[in-house]
């Protein structure tokens, strides 16, 4: 697997890009959204509908037919028959058609026997009852139209599962680089104590005993390291699946490669207030998708109600010999060839039991979609209360950081004035160190509320 340095900006040269050590959630998520193979597959849904577009209008396209037919035996033409024709569907179930017969031959069939320059002939066919209103070519021309009109919502709630999952990722592991940070720092300062406790302790200034409690400590805050040190690789692997070059190549994070500073932290406050909650669900994308779904259900169900009618057919056709190659020469009213047919089944149970699937359909998607919209309520609204908490205990534990600080600060110097014990300073650093972690899971948190809010409301992607 090719390694690179992935801290991409995608504003700057490639030179600027190599050179940055910070990757930002902005620059991760850009580079996700432009070059994940699923980003890329979400925009296959609109071409898809296109297509799909397409192939629903070939249903009217004109058809060009030619049919020729011809029999010899003995020396003998006992046949020779050539047909042909244009046809153009429209909309409205008529079919407009016009072409040419010419038939000739010793033993032709009376009926099929033409003026010896040929017959032009022009007319239709139009269904009068079943097909009238809408047919099969419509009913999937209209499903592809509202097709087209859902691709951008299939594709964008796409591409916000992605942006979601992708950026839950990244905070995990700002989350274990960061925690991994604090426990270094620990360590270091546990190693320094523990050389200053053993050597006060060999020029016997010191008991022996406090030596091995520093290094009890030493060992506990290696142990815990290491712990995290195994959490930030595993996140540092779920945060490569999503890093991918413009070659369809995966990255992987370099070592040198960091996440945004902590200093750099502010509170992630989303625009969307309680009070919006049930006007973004309204226009939820997902909402959007199924109601596209419930309405090309319906045209299925015109469909079906469309077979319950009998089949009437009308067809006509002017008929006319033509003159010098002009088929309007000489044409009469009363050359013509007409017919009509007529079917219908008497119980109708196939075509009743359809409609009544179609309806059964319709009530599934209706329901379904009602419990997705009470689901996405629910979300938004459990998102929404979280995103609060985590603003309320980070504002919190911000001060509970200060506070153990200036208590450790305290009992370090009574530490080293003689006035303290070794127990005492390692209990105020655990606690120092317990609250820092705590505030650093909450800045997590509460970038990963408001990540669970927009995307629960589908605002990740514009």
């Amino acid at each position: 697997m090719k390694q690179l340095v992935i801290f991409v900006s995608l504003f700057f040269s490639v030179q600027t890009m190599l050179s940055q050590t910070i990757l930002t959630v902005q620059d991760f998520t850009a580079l996700v959204v432009k070059n994940h193979p699923l980003a890329k597959q979400a925009g296959l849904a609109i071409t898809y509908g296109q297509g799909t577009l397409l192939k629903a209008k070939g249903g009217f396209d004109p058809k060009v037919n030619f049919g020729m037919d011809q029999k010899y035996y003995n020396g003998y033409q006992y046949y020779s028959e050539m047909n042909a024709g244009l046809k153009v569907p429209t909309w409205y179930g008529i079919e407009v058609k016009t072409g040419f017969e010419s038939n000739r031959g010793s033993y032709l069939d009376p009926q099929n026997k033409l003026p010896d320059g040929g017959l032009w002939y022009g007319g239709l066919s139009a269904n009068l009852g079943q097909g009238m209103l809408i047919d099969q070519r419509r009913a999937e021309l209209f499903k592809a139209r509202k097709y087209v009109e859902s691709a951008p919502f299939e594709q964008r709630l796409q591409l916000n599962e992605l942006v979601y999952k992708s950026g839950y990722a990244y905070w995990n592991w700002y989350f274990m680089f960061h925690a991994k940070q604090i426990l270094k720092d620990a360590l270091q300062t546990a190693n320094q104590r523990y050389e200053a406790v053993r050597r006060t302790a060999e020029l016997g200034d010191r008991p022996q005993i406090e030596a091995v409690e520093a290094g009890i400590q030493v060992q506990n805050r290696t142990a815990l390291l290491r712990e995290y040190e195994t959490d930030f690789n595993v996140a540092s692997s779920e945060l490569n699946m999503y890093l991918w070059n413009e070659k369809n190549e995966p990255l992987e994070l370099e070592p040198s490669t960091l996440p945004s500073q902590k200093d750099s932290f502010s509170v992630q406050a989303p625009t969307i207030t309680l009070a919006e909650l049930d006007t973004l669900i309204v226009s939820h994308p997902y909402l959007k998708v199924a109601n596209f779904k419930i309405e090309m259900l319906e045209i299925e169900k015109r469909l079906k109600k469309e077979m319950l009618k009998p089949q009437l057919n009308l067809q006509y056709n002017f008929l006319n010999e033509p003159v010098n190659y002009n088929p309007f020469s000489q044409i009469s009213i009363n050359n013509y060839k007409w017919g009509v047919g007529f079917e219908m089944h008497l119980f109708l149970r196939k075509e009743r039991g359809e409609v009544a699937l179609a309806n059964v359909k319709i009530q599934e998607a209706e329901w379904s979609r009602d419990a997705k919209q009470a689901e996405l309520r629910n979300k938004m609204q459990t998102a929404y209360f979280e995103w609060q908490n985590s603003i309320q205990q980070l504002q919190i534990y911000q001060q509970t950081v200060l506070d153990t600080k200036k208590l450790l600060d305290a009992e370090r110097n009574m530490f080293e004035n003689g006035e303290s014990s070794l127990f005492l300073i390692n209990a105020r650093e655990m606690a120092f160190i317990q609250a820092s972690l705590k505030l650093l899971e909450l800045q997590t948190k509460n970038q990963q509320a408001a990540l669970s809010l927009r995307f629960a409301s589908a605002q990740l992607i514009p």
